[in-house]
């Protein structure tokens, strides 16, 4: 059965049109409420990024709980992992994240995670539609008795909290300083947490885009446009840089030329440290997007590769089934199940910093050992919801096909909709970059036409 409302990681979309709307949220909130928090503490912690929309939604999902007999626990603006962290060690029953992660601000979006800190399953996430569709669509929400109302409190040293948890990440015998550190937080949640980690390891620290104002998260900056970032490394002289996206979920580097160092090479470092140092436990999941020059890298050192669905939710379902630890994305959401249960920027960003100092290169030397294929990708906007229809269809089939045919053995195809946006992607990876170029546009423009 398929998910009505739940995308690859939660509800999203453009605030004030449904589903992102205040009756929508305060009604997802209700049902959350008589799933996730049914039994337990019977409490409900609710972190958001910086938008402006972020109030609304808050509001809205916090009247939904109290009406369901749910307390609330609100943590301000806060990471994404930070709330899975959190949810946890505080005994939640579960956490909420208000945010569109890498979106604009006018977009935003409500995702769970449950008592263990790890996101929703699918059939949690039917459990909850199930009460939402009553409740949308039949006036079904009913509010508990006024005596059994649930209570809304603030945590005021949630950030304190989860800035001591990242350093203990990071080696007992290693520190930072020495390193000058270029920080990119998008203006998102991360702006008052990421710089304090890495000042208090030791590092010298140039934070960026760290003002966030409701409306400039993400607004060319963070993970998803790295040019501000390369030009502050270069002006800087320093050591290297690091971008997180508006809810510091997913991280990525630049080296001191300037140079982009994505997920898979992130992944790439992190298990040649492991290997190196004898921790490896395992192999490494990455998802049908990563490239190809990681899985040739990988086995190179004998360390076995697997493929999930993309979004951080499949890679950490492969993880669990196969007992491995490692895996992530190109888009810089990187897993490492010993030291958190979701994608963590700050984290994942402390494990390369450690591998860096333990190979005794630099970041760009570090990463030389792993060659990226070339990979085109392109978006194609659709107009209406049909991205499924699109993709059955006979004629997008056929130019896959050709497309194919052309690429022989060096290079794949692959075709997918966006879990988040209106969008088809079409990715082309070969060892010739116009081919890739050229096939990658005959796809798209089959996809245009239909």
């Amino acid at each position: 059965m398929s998910r009505k409302y739940f995308g690859t990681d939660g509800v999203r979309g453009k605030v004030g049109t449904f589903p992102i709307t205040p009756d929508f949220a305060m009604k997802l909130g209700w049902a959350a409420g008589k799933v996730l928090a049914s039994t337990g503490t019977q409490e409900v912690l609710i972190g958001k990024d910086t938008r402006s929309s972020g109030y609304m939604l808050e509001s809205a999902i916090e009247a939904g709980l109290s009406a369901a007999g749910v307390n609330v626990a609100l943590i301000g603006p806060m990471p994404t992992p930070a709330v899975a962290y959190l949810a946890s060690t505080f005994r939640a029953d579960a956490g909420v994240v208000i945010s569109a992660s890498h979106n604009p601000f006018y977009d935003n979006g409500i995702k769970f995670f449950s008592n263990s800190g790890t996101k929703l399953n699918d059939q949690q996430e039917l459990e909850i539609e199930a009460l939402l569709d009553q409740a949308l669509n039949h006036n079904a929400m009913e509010c508990v008795s006024s005596e059994l109302l649930g209570k809304v409190r603030r945590i005021t040293d949630a950030a304190g909290r989860y800035i001591e948890f990242c350093k203990g990440v990071f080696a007992k015998d290693l520190t930072l300083a020495g390193l000058k550190i270029v920080v990119d937080s998008a203006n998102g949640a991360a702006y008052h947490i990421a710089p304090n980690v890495y000042r208090e390891l030791g590092a010298e620290v140039i934070s960026i885009n760290d003002k966030p104002n409701g409306t400039n998260i993400n607004d060319h900056c963070g993970a998803t446009h790295l040019d501000s970032l390369q030009t502050a490394v270069m002006v800087h002289e320093a050591d290297l840089g690091i971008a997180m996206d508006g809810d510091a979920d997913r991280v990525m580097f630049v080296d001191h030329n300037g140079h982009v160092v994505d997920g898979d090479q992130i992944l790439y470092i992190l298990a040649k440290s492991a290997k190196q140092q004898g921790t490896m436990t395992g192999g490494v999941v990455g998802t049908l997007m990563s490239n190809l020059g990681l899985e040739i890298a990988l086995k190179e050192m004998d360390i076995p590769f697997k493929r999930a669905k993309v979004g951080d939710r499949y890679v950490v379902e492969q993880l669990k089934q196969t007992g491995w630890k490692l895996g992530g994305e190109g888009s810089g959401h990187i897993l490492h199940l010993e030291h958190a249960s979701t994608g963590d920027a700050v984290v994942a960003s402390l494990l390369v910093l450690q591998a860096v100092l333990q190979s005794g290169q630099s970041l760009a030397e570090i990463v030389s050992g792993m060659k990226k294929l070339p990979q085109v990708l392109l978006n194609v906007r659709l107009t209406a919801n049909n991205a499924d229809e699109i993709l059955a269809s006979e004629v997008v089939k056929q130019a896959v096909i050709e497309a194919e045919a052309v690429l022989g053995d060096k290079g794949r195809v692959l075709l997918r909709k966006s879990g988040t946006e209106p969008l088809i992607r079409v990715m082309v990876e070969s060892t010739d970059p116009e081919m890739s170029q050229a096939q990658a546009e005959h796809i798209a423009k089959v996809v245009t036409i239909f």
